[in-house]
């Protein structure tokens, strides 16, 4: 039994006919006897019976229509909790990020919705290759996530807010000879020292089209995903690397320069599933994670803007 059934078995016994039932909930005579006849296939005695051309309810049906009201109070009351965790705006929304996103936009994030009433966040550190971003979100009610520009999109089991196109920069330490152009192309630091992330992450797919586009291997000589960590060993001499321009931290003896002639930009992408974006708090933190972005790439940064700037870190 259901509670479209049980709803119809009620009205039967308060309207006292079949054809009255199909007008009070505005469907066919033929619909509400099909939905009594199931509702009796799940119950051992007679639901219903004639009482000369008139379809009337037995004690049996009379006791289950009695007890219909509470179960469509119940389920009211049920819907409305529903409606009201919908609508919380305090509630807790979880938000996992991979570190540098986390760096680069979580401060804001906290301090945005820092006053009373905002929704109550519950924050996670989440490094993992690309393809593993989507299934977090049966996890946290949104994911920061990153992937390349030819990286292939989004599965459509998730929703994506668009947060940031950041570009990714030659990171040299200060005084390197290279540090004197003021854009830098494959060729120029195919030569180099690298410190790359592990496989399988996705600034290696820009690393890989480097060495492609220069024609030669390059030498790796360090793998570390934790950028902060990575601009120490850059500022150390260890190497040269790639740096996200405005999420990583900047560092006083590290200088960024702008790359020409390969595709080297990233989407930080919010990720949730599409029905939590039916609660406002998820809303709201959505809302306030795009004003972080916005405020990290100075106003937006358009791509055509960002791509022709100069960096000097």
């Amino acid at each position: 039994m259901d509670e479209r059934q049980l709803r119809v078995l009620r009205e039967l016994g308060e309207l006292g006919s079949v054809t009255a039932v199909a007008e009070a909930l505005l469907v066919t005579p033929s619909a509400v006897s099909q939905q009594l006849r199931l509702l009796q296939r799940s119950v051992r005695v007679p639901l219903t019976e004639r009482a000369g051309r008139r379809l009337v309810l037995t004690p049996a049906g009379r006791a289950l229509a009695a007890a219909a009201i509470d179960v469509e109070t119940s389920l009211a009351r049920a819907r409305h909790a529903v409606e009201e965790f919908l609508e919380e705006p305090d509630g807790e929304v979880s938000v996992a990020a991979f570190h540098s996103a986390a760096a680069g936009l979580w401060p804001r994030l906290v301090r945005g919705l820092a006053a009373p009433g905002a929704p109550r966040l519950a924050l996670a550190d989440e490094d993992v290759s690309q393809e593993d971003f989507p299934p977090l979100t049966h996890e946290y009610d949104i994911v920061l996530a990153h992937r390349l520009d030819h990286s292939p999109a989004w599965p459509r089991t998730v929703s994506a807010t668009p947060l940031l196109h950041e570009p990714l920069d030659i990171a040299l330490p200060a005084g390197h000879p290279l540090a004197d152009k003021e854009r830098l192309t494959p060729h120029d630091v195919a030569d180099q020292t690298w410190i790359t992330v592990h496989d399988g992450f996705p600034l290696m797919a820009t690393i890989e089209a480097i060495a492609a586009t220069a024609g030669r291997r390059l030498r790796i000589a360090h793998r570390i995903n934790e950028f902060a960590v990575v601009s120490e060993v850059v500022a150390a001499g260890g190497g040269i690397a790639l740096l996200p321009r405005w999420t990583a931290r900047p560092h006083s003896a590290v200088t960024l320069r702008p790359l020409s002639g390969v595709h080297a930009r990233r989407h930080i992408d919010a990720l949730h599933r599409p029905e939590n974006a039916t609660r406002k708090a998820v809303r709201t933190v959505l809302a306030e994670l795009r004003s972080a972005a916005a405020a990290v790439s100075g106003d937006g940064g358009s791509p055509e803007t960002a791509e022709g700037s100069d960096v000097h870190r």
